[in-house]
């Protein structure tokens, strides 16, 4: 039971340290909408998504205004669009649909054009891959994630050679916006099927019809508790535990105050320290207050480690429920911490992804030069679904080329998405080593059974 002690003590994390609910995400099963039309499929995924979750948004301000905590995202997941559409084609044709959903019911995205490829894929997901630049391009809301690995199948390195290809493809395509297609786009490792978060929220097969779960992020909060220690590392642990832990159980009452006011199962929550380029709001800051210069110094690995490893047991601590990713993202356009430092050469592409093998997902929001080599950016994706497979945790990439930059400018994606510096990455080829495709198998460590 959460008493009311604990939501007053919440209130001042409110209002002076950029505590919110970053996202309330209705996750929407479609498998009863699949037919052997593509016309009957996208009208019948239209239809469900408009009727669960037409009350979200009126309900996730209620809930604001109940108790007193932002509700800033409310969105929809659905089950992978490379499933639904497997019978009638017209992939397009449903993210369409989903694109008009979203925008009758007023919520910011939607995620589930979505494939899990880690082992192999059929000639249908193929089909479905291929689609996915155009399905960005043309829709606003849509977001789209492939998983290309696992910790017990390996990589499947022609999806990640045809990744890198499709990268490409979506920013030439939205070349108009900074390739703002790219960023609605996650290419994972070790893919979980309760994320809240965008753009790699998808309803995975083993869930409910309907379910809710809660993203809750509050890096404000813990900066402005470790402005408190003066301590030794072992407190500042301690610290940011007990703040997690606070933190969640507001998750955890928003969550079921929402699946009890729409009708749907409790999924998850996931506190995860989401930034925002608002300043105050940034996870990089955090890492600063352990005693950084600056985020891309040595040392930044260690700390990142520390703060991820106590979100997440001051969360389970919380609740019983807790899911998703949950833990520390290091988004570079989102995260004005990270943004400066990036702009001034402390954060390299390099030390992020060293950064990647101890938060919560991986190479995220990073923009590079729109000159970048498609096979590149796949032996990128492979490097991060190759940290992911051994380290058995998530990873992923959510890489931006931007057309017709370079480094030293920088490209602007607006609200959330913020803006990100031009960064460097190695010239060097690995086109032979992309182009011999097949599996990398997976590591040792998955024989379990």
């Amino acid at each position: 039971m959460i008493s009311d002690k604990e939501i007053f003590e919440t209130m001042g994390m409110v209002s002076s340290q950029h505590l919110d609910v970053r996202c309330i995400t209705m996750g929407i099963s479609l498998f009863d909408c699949i037919t052997g039309s593509a016309k009957d499929t996208a009208a019948k995924v239209y239809d469900k998504i408009t009727s669960y979750a037409k009350d979200l948004v009126s309900v996730g301000d209620k809930i604001a205004t109940m108790y007193g905590v932002p509700v800033v995202n409310k969105r929809v997941s659905v089950t992978p669009v490379s499933l639904v559409g497997a019978a009638s084609g017209g992939y397009v044709e449903i993210a369409k649909a989903m694109d008009r959903a979203a925008a009758e019911t007023g919520i910011d995205f939607i995620g589930g054009y979505t494939a899990l490829v880690q082992k192999g894929a059929t000639q249908k997901e193929n089909d479905f891959l291929l689609t996915i630049p155009e399905a960005l391009a043309c829709t606003k809301k849509v977001c789209s994630s492939v998983n290309v690995a696992s910790s017990r199948a390996g990589i499947n390195m022609d999806a990640v050679k045809l990744m890198g290809e499709m990268v490409k493809k979506a920013a030439y395509l939205t070349r108009e916006e900074d390739s703002i297609g790219c960023a609605k786009l996650v290419v994972f490792a070790n893919a979980v099927e309760d994320n809240p978060f965008m753009a790699g929220a998808f309803h995975g097969t083993g869930e409910a019809d309907k379910v809710i779960n809660v993203g809750v992020s509050g890096p404000g909060v813990v900066k402005s508790a470790l402005e408190q220690v003066d301590g030794d590392l072992t407190a500042v642990a301690e610290t940011v535990k007990k703040t997690a832990f606070k933190v969640t159980r507001v998750g955890q009452l928003v969550a079921k105050t929402a699946a009890k006011m729409l009708d749907a199962e409790f999924g998850i929550v996931d506190l995860s320290l989401a930034p925002t380029p608002a300043i105050g709001d940034s996870v990089g800051r955090i890492l600063e207050e352990m005693g950084l210069e600056r985020v891309g110094a040595c040392g930044t690995t260690a700390a990142l480690a520390l703060l991820n490893d106590a979100v997440k047991k001051g969360g389970i601590m919380a609740s019983s429920h807790v899911g998703g990713l949950s833990g520390a993202f290091i988004p570079v356009s989102e995260d004005i911490g990270m943004i400066e430092a990036a702009t001034m050469g402390a954060l390299s592409l390099e030390k992020l992804e060293a950064m990647t093998a101890v938060c919560s997902v991986g190479i995220d929001m990073v923009a590079i030069p729109g000159d970048t080599p498609a096979e590149v950016i796949s032996a990128l994706i492979a490097d991060e679904a190759a940290i992911g497979v051994t380290n058995h945790k998530t990873t992923a990439v959510r890489v931006i080329p931007v057309y017709g930059k370079t480094v030293g400018e920088e490209a602007s994606f607006g609200g959330l998405l913020g803006r990100a510096p031009i960064m460097k990455i190695s010239g060097y080829s690995p086109l032979k080593f992309i182009s011999r495709g097949g599996r990398i198998p997976a590591p040792l460590s998955s024989n379990k059974n």
